[in-house]
């Protein structure tokens, strides 16, 4: 398996100003301010602390990717996002090793448009890989 490097824990919200004064109460700081991606309809803003990466996301719209999943599992951490050198080998590595993709790489605006993909497992759940 190629290496792959923990980018963040992303971390489903339904009021991100208010998840990010509490993380900024927990000792987090804002890496960056609320960005918003109308690909997946979702309001996004980073946090870090100790050199770990919270990624806070929070639904805009009834028709959001993760609203669905915030009236099943309300406030929680949902899925891990890694980076790899060689992206296309993890993608490869990963899918032979029982993960499947749920969508197809799209471009993340709070990632400076570096593309992304989410897969599942259905022993882990969900991750994502920053292409």
């Amino acid at each position: 398996m190629p290496t792959l490097k923990i980018h963040h824990i992303g971390y489903l919200v339904k009021k991100i100003e208010k998840a990010k004064k509490t993380f900024e109460a927990l000792g987090y700081l804002v890496e960056q301010d609320t960005v918003y991606d109308d690909i997946r309809k979702v309001d996004i803003c980073f946090l870090v602390k100790d050199g770990y990466r919270v990624e806070l996301v929070s639904p805009v719209s009834e028709d959001s990717v993760v609203s669905g999943l915030l009236k099943k599992y309300k406030n929680t951490p949902y899925h891990i996002c890694y980076e790899a050198e060689d992206p296309e080998a993890a993608y490869q590595k990963l899918t032979e090793n029982g993960f499947a993709a749920i969508d197809t790489p799209t471009p993340a605006p709070a990632l400076d448009g570096r593309n992304v993909v989410f897969l599942i497992s259905p022993v882990i759940g969900m991750i994502e890989l920053i292409y």
